[in-house]
Order: structure tokens, then C-alpha cells, then sequence
């Protein structure tokens, strides 16, 4: 009698199992997890976990520790690296954010001081990579000075190779990438950024669009319609199903209200969402990127039919101390795009990871009835 319950327990652990890690993606087919179900959610129900400077590398153990001596804290928060932006891909994160510099005429940020502060006797590219930094066009770079090494040193090449990666993978749920528009003067030694103005932003619209076409990118006027704003239209129509996004890749200003009303009072059709801190007429997603502090505030903008970025940790905190508070309120709050410096744990400190308790990168949000319908029959079992 015994064993018979403990196989009882046993089947149905691997039941729930089963329908907890249903694959949004990849539906296995067999009810409830069937690619009928899953196409029709909202964009809305989706919750996906990405990274935060998704570009990034690590900076050289000497030149951290030259910055760690003037600045213990500040080093502390750009003690980390990511992997290839395909890698992050195939291993199903869905979330990337890139920081940008104009670079109208090519060359401007060919020669960082770095953080020792007396440049380079050869430069710190590769030859291909050096090359791109003397053509024009938007560079990526987390802090152009000193933590300047990119694993797409171009906005054009990160967005190709995203951009590849979906073509070939055109069931994936859609790519949300966030971009920061980086400028001011940097440290000793360093090249002053080009601010950004109108025409830049104009730039910016056009790499975007050279590099991803128009059936592939999903822009504020996809959402708009007819509608007097986005607001409106969220109100009216909501957010298209996972069905009609699979394969799409949408951009996200994220930025301050200078910056943002700049891009927005070009005469110029936006390539991208903007995003704000508030709910707003014409504000679809909102940087809430503190899930303990502004719990509330992700709730009213989700209750208002908005899309939430929010992260699960910042400057390496997190993971050096082991906290999963953060983690677990961002997952909690129903935020549609979670950041992470660690999908996958830093060696150093091994217990501290970003990923869904289900695991993967990618579900429903199970604060939702119409997700957690999914689960009902495995734990009814």
C-alpha cells in the first residue's frame, strides 16, 4: 500500500511537473500545453527573463583593480560579462538591452584611455573590430572610457545578429531589446560622447530599420492602429497574442524625459517604443527596474494594461551576498521583462541565478487565471 502511494505521489509530481514547464515556445501538443492554447495569450501573459548590458565583457583584471582603487563600489557594480548575444538567445532569454553612442563620422571612440587612465600602445580591438569603430555608425559600449569591450562593438552588428538568429528560430517568443542612449563626458582622457539630438535619433530609426525589416520588427504603430494613442489602443484591443508576435523583435527607448521627448517630437515614424516611469497616454512599457520599492507602481501599470520592465539585480549585489529577494518580488510582481547580470551563476558565487523555479526563461505569469488554467488538469490529478 505503501509503495502503491508513494508511485501515486510520484506520477502526479511528474504531472505538475509536466504542465509547470510547459514550453510557450515549443508546445509539447498535449493538452493543456497545445499551440492553440499558447498563441492565443496576450503579450501581456508572458513573462521572460533576459539580461541587463547584454553586450558586455569583462574588463581586464588590472584595469578592475586600478578602478577598484579609486572607486571600490563602482568597480564592484562592472564586475560582470555576458555571453554572445546568439548564446543568450539559444539558451531562451528574450529580453537584451544595449547601450549606444553616436558615431556620425566613425572614429570618435577608437581610443579610450581605459581605466588605468594612459590609453593603449596598440589598440584594444580586434583588427575586424577596430575597423568598425573607425566607420560610422552607432557603437555599443557600457562606459566609453573604461568598460568599453563589447561583443558587438556596433549597433548594426548586434542587431544582425540578432536579427540572423531569429530568422533561423522564427517560433520564438518575441525579443524585447531595450536601448539606452548614452552621451556626456566620461573620465580623464576620454572623448567627450555626441549628445543626442533629433538627428541622431533620426540615425538611430534608420540602423534599426536597416538591420531588421519591417516584417520582422514590430513598431508603436503596429499597436496604434487607428487609435488616438497607445493608451487607447491598449484599452480598446490589448496586446496582440504570442500567435502573432512569435518571431517579431520590438525596441524600447529607455531613457530620461529630455531624451524621450526628443525622439518623439520628430516628424519621423518611431522605430521604437519609448518608456517611461509613468503611465502615460502614449507610453506602452515602463522601466520600473526596482520590484521591492516599487512593487505598487508595477501593479498599477500592469492593472492599466501596460508591458513592465524591471530587474532582478544590479551592480552585482544580488549574487555576491546570495539575496533572492529581489529575484523573487520581480517574479512575483507580474512584470513582463526581467533583467539579470546572471542567467546563468557567476563561478564566484555559485548560489546566486536567474531563472524561472519552473525553469527556462519563458512562461506565463501565474498570477493570471488564463495561465493558470494551463495547469489545472496535471494538478487535479
Amino acid at each position: 500500500m505503501r509503495s502503491a502511494t508513494l508511485l501515486l505521489a510520484l506520477l502526479s509530481s511528474v504531472a505538475a511537473s509536466s504542465a509547470a514547464a510547459c514550453d510557450l515556445e515549443r508546445p509539447s501538443g498535449l493538452a493543456p500545453c497545445t499551440r492553440a492554447a499558447v498563441d492565443r495569450l496576450p503579450l501581456s501573459a508572458l513573462q521572460v527573463i533576459g539580461t541587463h548590458n547584454s553586450y558586455k565583457l569583462a574588463m581586464p583584471a588590472e584595469e578592475l583593480a586600478a578602478h577598484r582603487a579609486e572607486d571600490p563600489a563602482g568597480a564592484d557594480g562592472l564586475d560582470y560579462a555576458h555571453a554572445a548575444l546568439t548564446t543568450q538567445l539559444d539558451l531562451g532569454l528574450r529580453a537584451l538591452e544595449l547601450d549606444v553612442y553616436y558615431d556620425p563620422a566613425g572614429g570618435r571612440y577608437q581610443a579610450p584611455p581605459g581605466a588605468l587612465r594612459r590609453g593603449y600602445a596598440s589598440p584594444p580591438w580586434s583588427a575586424g573590430d577596430l575597423s568598425r569603430m573607425r566607420a560610422p555608425g552607432f557603437k555599443v559600449m557600457h562606459l566609453h572610457d573604461i568598460d568599453f569591450r563589447s561583443n558587438c562593438v556596433t549597433l548594426a552588428l548586434c542587431l544582425r545578429r540578432v536579427n540572423e538568429w531569429s530568422r533561423a528560430h522564427r517560433w520564438h517568443a518575441p525579443i524585447m531589446i531595450s536601448v539606452n542612449a548614452k552621451d556626456g563626458g566620461g573620465g580623464p582622457g576620454a572623448t567627450a560622447a555626441l549628445p543626442f539630438d533629433g538627428a541622431a535619433f533620426d540615425a538611430l530609426d534608420a540602423e534599426i530599420r536597416a538591420a531588421i525589416p519591417a516584417t520582422r520588427l514590430y513598431v508603436p504603430a503596429h499597436l496604434l492602429g487607428n487609435d488616438i494613442n497607445l493608451g487607447a489602443a491598449i484599452a480598446r484591443h490589448g496586446w496582440p497574442t504570442l500567435g502573432e508576435m512569435r518571431g517579431r523583435i520590438l525596441l524600447v527607448l529607455d531613457e530620461d524625459a529630455r531624451k524621450r521627448e526628443l525622439y518623439r517630437a520628430r516628424a519621423a515614424t518611431p522605430a521604437m517604443f519609448v518608456a517611461s516611469d509613468l503611465v502615460e497616454d502614449d507610453t506602452a512599457i515602463l522601466v520600473l527596474n526596482d520590484p521591492l520599492m516599487q512593487r505598487e507602481r508595477i501593479a498599477e501599470a500592469i492593472a492599466a494594461g501596460r508591458l513592465v520592465r524591471t530587474r532582478a539585480d544590479a551592480d552585482t549585489r544580488e549574487a555576491r551576498t546570495q539575496d533572492g529577494r529581489r529575484r523573487e518580488a520581480a517574479f512575483a510582481s507580474g512584470a513582463q521583462f526581467i533583467s539579470s547580470d546572471y542567467p546563468r551563476p557567476d563561478p564566484r558565487w555559485p548560489g546566486y541565478r536567474v531563472a524561472f523555479p519552473e525553469g527556462g526563461f519563458v512562461r506565463c505569469r501565474p498570477d493570471l487565471s488564463v495561465c493558470t488554467s494551463l495547469l489545472e488538469p496535471a494538478h487535479a490529478q
